[in-house]
C-alpha cells in the first residue's frame, strides 16, 4: 500500500511502501499507521536523509572501486540501480518547503 505524505506547504506525495517505510526509518519515524514530522524536527530529519545518502553513496563508491580493481563486472550491470538520493529527491524537497513555512509533514 503507497504512503501519502501531507503539508499544508507543498502538493501531496505518493511513495510506495518499501521505499516509504525506508525513509521513515531513517528518519526515526514508525512505519505503522499515520504519522508526523514536526516543523521543529524537519532539520533533524533533512540531517539523518542526507547522512543516510552520503553512506550509501561511500559503499556504491567502495564497491564500484573493488569491482574496477577486479575487472569482473559486466560494462552494462556498473551502475545499476536508483539511488538513495534519488529516491530521497521528492521527499526532502517536501520536507525544505514544509521547514520553509514552518509546516508539519504528515502520513
Amino acid at each position: 500500500m503507497p504512503y501519502k505524505f501531507k503539508s499544508r506547504a507543498t502538493a501531496d506525495l505518493i511513495m510506495l511502501d518499501a521505499t516509504a517505510r525506508r525513509l521513515l526509518e531513517i528518519v526515526g519515524k514508525d512505519t505503522e499507521g499515520p504519522g508526523i514530522i514536526t516543523a521543529e524536527q524537519i532539520p533533524g530529519a533533512l540531517a539523518a536523509l542526507e547522512q543516510a545518502v552520503r553512506a550509501e553513496e561511500a559503499r556504491r563508491a567502495e564497491a564500484q572501486q573493488d569491482e574496477d580493481e577486479q575487472d569482473h563486472g559486466d560494462a552494462t550491470a556498473k551502475g545499476e540501480g536508483v539511488s538513495l538520493r534519488q529516491r530521497t529527491a521528492p521527499f526532502v524537497d517536501m520536507l525544505k518547503r514544509s521547514a520553509a513555512e514552518g509546516r508539519d509533514v504528515t502520513w
